[in-house]
């Protein structure tokens, strides 16, 4: 019978390691969990297949251990291990990436399905962290759930770390009963989330990188390479009119020389101006509506911010939160102005007993696909689910769009770099066609 070693949690939180004979991993985590324990890593001892999932916790996924290393704790086995690092990282004025936060909501989701009390598990995580503001704000979370508040009480005294929608889906589950499953639904949610931002911002770095390097090779060109010019042409012109091109790019060089304050201070009136109209709500809303029709980069802003408004409605109404509540929600937590009134607009339709087909259609944000489904869903009950497949459905669109737009914004970019750089050589070599020529 194959051997188990194991490392686990009693009841105290103190850890306890162990050896446990059984068929297989499934009856090795349901033994140490009859011994009142709750196991953090398993490690098949005999070295056979099948090395291991996290305990119970859905969406997970396999622990890895490196190439030529050996498992962690022992033999030639392979590891199951549960990592509780806490919310890791620093937090900044008071909030939380929101990284950190998927990572704490995945560990407590774990916990809780491996049988741990909320509040032991508190602690646990409490222990394992490193930063002191969030240890602090965990410890009086942990004080608040044993007052005799409830964890989405003690969440909403965190207004900087957690949102309205997470702290109103953990009050829809303990309302429910089912916190644990709430707590797995809100993990997989934000992992959904954070890997469209991630592909989506993947998508911004090479862009700006190229932008970046265009404007350094800009700046050395006209401070150092044009001024040199000039000196030849004024030896060998002998006071001859420069062509046209050739006199702007100069010009050019010897404003950013000699007034690059006024053009500094443009910069930072431009910027300040541009702060203020975008605080505006007239702002908002005119500069949220420009980004949607913005070409390539437009259609890609739109997929993923339907994407996020279904997958965050549909979690919602699926972890038992009113319609009119959950609609606050995602208007709150919604990062675009033009749809957040639309949810506006549909939440006062609602509120009134209409659908909320004829508003979102009326808003212009939603295709015509999109309110299809959500009017069937609404018609036939199944509102909810309809919104986790539009979600689903935009994240592949989002997917395939980040690849489009990858290999759209390559040539772009070149091309873009190569009429900066070819125009000033080109306005440097016509005054030496015509020196040329009269030689």
């Amino acid at each position: 019978m194959p051997k188990f070693r194991y490392v686990a949690m009693d009841s105290k939180g103190s850890e306890v390691e162990g050896m446990i004979d059984a068929d297989n991993e499934t009856r090795a985590l349901t033994a140490i969990k009859e011994k009142g324990l709750f196991p953090t890593s398993v490690t098949d001892m005999s070295g056979g297949r099948g090395g291991a999932r996290k305990p119970a916790a859905r969406g997970g996924t396999p622990s890895r251990t490196a190439p030529g290393k050996s498992p962690a704790r022992g033999g030639g086995g392979m590891q199951k291990e549960i990592r509780l690092p806490g919310f890791l990282g620093k937090m900044m004025q008071g909030k939380v990436a929101s990284k950190q936060i998927m990572l704490f909501t995945r560990q407590l989701a774990t916990l809780a399905d491996a049988g741990m009390p909320l509040l032991k598990s508190l602690h646990v995580l409490q222990r394992q962290e490193k930063t002191p503001q969030f240890r602090t704000a965990l410890q009086g979370m942990a004080e608040s759930v044993e007052g005799g508040s409830t964890f989405a009480e003690s969440l909403a005294q965190y207004p900087g770390v957690f949102t309205p929608f997470y702290v109103n889906m953990v009050r829809a589950g303990e309302a429910s009963g089912a916190l644990q499953t709430i707590l797995t639904r809100l993990a997989e949610f934000m992992e959904k989330s954070q890997k469209i931002r991630s592909k989506v911002k993947g998508a911004m770095v090479y862009p700006m990188v190229v932008m970046v390097m265009a404007g350094v090779i800009l700046l050395v060109l006209m401070i150092f390479v044009i001024p040199k010019f000039k000196e030849i042409f004024d030896d060998l012109l002998q006071g001859k009119s420069l062509p046209l091109l050739t006199q702007m790019v100069i010009g050019a060089s010897e404003f950013l020389m000699n007034q690059w304050y006024i053009g500094l201070g443009l910069i930072a009136v431009i910027v300040f101006v541009f702060k203020a109209f975008s605080r505006s709500s007239v702002g908002q809303q005119s500069l949220d509506r420009l980004k949607l029709k913005i070409p390539v980069f437009g259609s890609l802003l739109r997929k993923t911010a339907i994407g996020n408004f279904s997958r965050t409605l549909g979690t919602l109404l699926t972890g038992g939160v009113p319609i009119l509540q959950a609609l606050n929600i995602v208007r709150e937590v919604t990062n675009n102005a033009v749809l957040s009134q639309a949810v506006a607009t549909v939440h006062d339709s609602v509120k009134e007993g209409e659908t909320i087909v004829v508003p979102l259609e009326a808003s212009g944000v939603f295709p015509s696909m999109v309110v299809s489904m959500i009017q069937v869903g609404e018609e036939t009950g199944a509102l909810p689910e309809m919104l986790m497949k539009i979600a689903e459905t935009y994240d592949d669109e989002v997917d395939t769009a980040v690849e489009a737009l990858t290999s759209v914004i390559e040539p772009i970019m070149i091309i873009l770099l190569a009429l900066i750089v070819g125009t000033i050589v080109i306005a440097m070599f016509l005054p030496l066609v015509s020196i040329i020529g009269n030689l």
